[in-house]
Parts: structure tokens; sequence; C-alpha cells
């Protein structure tokens, strides 16, 4: 059996974020979702639990923080182009997220953050394949070069 992802995320309003990521094309699996939480399953193996701060506290002796004013986790998901990214974005804009910075394009990988409507970070981000198989250093190395040749 594969190993399956569970991550909890904490909301102060559970309807808003289940309409926020079922908005994203995610789904709510109904047999684990109640007026605690919600069962968002993002693929096969990978779900989120989002959970009201109360019940969130009840699995830790740990402060539930704010997302909204402290980071505990940013979370970083493949799309398959940049145009993917854009569309993840816009959707969860349009949803009540928003977007804490600029994209970051760094050449070989373009990414951008979404933060859900109670602060939780959500990446998105298309990589180069060729900089993933080879690292970005020889990706970059490799199109400098093709760069140079073709402007010679």
């Amino acid at each position: 059996m594969p190993t399956s992802i569970f991550v909890n995320l904490p909301t102060t309003d559970l309807e808003r974020s289940k309409d926020f990521y079922t908005s994203l094309g995610f789904s709510i699996n109904p047999l684990f979702t109640d007026e605690n939480a919600a069962c968002v399953v993002l693929d096969d193996n990978i779900y989120f639990m989002v959970l009201t701060r109360e019940y969130l506290g009840t699995f830790t002796d740990k402060q539930i923080i704010d997302p909204k004013t402290h980071a505990q986790v940013s979370l970083a998901f493949t799309r398959d182009s940049r145009d993917e990214v854009d569309e993840v974005l816009a959707k969860g804009l349009a949803a009540g997220g928003s977007e804490p910075r600029e994209a970051q394009d760094y050449g070989f990988m373009y990414s951008r953050d979404l933060e859900d409507p109670d602060g939780n970070i959500l990446g998105f981000l298309f990589m180069e394949p060729a900089a993933a198989e080879k690292g970005p250093e020889a990706y970059l190395a490799e199109q400098g070069a093709t760069a140079s040749s073709a402007s010679a």
C-alpha cells in the first residue's frame, strides 16, 4: 500500500474553506467530513484535512498559530505548465484567496504563492523538465551556452 499524506490545516470557517478548495478543482470526501473537519482530496494519496481551530487543538498541546500572521509551513504543488500555474491562481483569487507576493521566475522554474482565506500558504510551480532531470545549475548553464552560440 502506498504512503498517503494528510496535511492538517486550520480554518476559522469550514464552509468557506470547502468552497475555496473545491474551486481549485479538488474534491471533498464526505466520509471524512463533518462539522469539525473536511477531507480535501488533492490526489489519490494526498489529502488536506481542513480542521476548525478548536478541533485541530485536540491533536496537539502546542498553540495553534494564526496562518494570517505566522507561517508554519508552505506547501508547493507542481503544475504541467506556466499557464496552469496562472490558471489555478486565477481560480484561487476569484474564490477569496490572496497572492502575498509577486510571481517568481528563476528561468528554470516559475512559481506563484496563493494564500487560502485563512492565510495557509499554497505554492504552485512549473519546473522545466530538463531542469528537474539535470538540476537547475546544469540546465541554466546549458541554456546560457545555447543562447551564446545562437547570438554569435
